[in-house]
């Protein structure tokens, strides 16, 4: 595979830094409203703690 000639880098920098510029509001939109959200972690890890022992449960299940 060839290396990216400079232009492609510098095409490729450009674009990001874009990108970055064209969602930054939005982004820090959504960082000042989370910032003002109730805080509900059981919500989140409760669901993912029981996927973690179905899929031990899984694994012994195999093993055995």
């Amino acid at each position: 595979m060839e290396t990216a000639a400079w232009w492609e880098i510098l095409l490729g920098g450009l674009m990001a830094v874009l990108v970055i510029l064209w969602f930054g509001p939005g982004i820090k939109t959504a960082i000042e409203r989370s910032r003002a959200a109730k805080k509900d972690w059981p919500a989140a890890l409760i669901p993912l703690g029981l996927v973690v022992l179905f899929v031990l449960l899984l694994i012994q299940i195999v093993r055995g």
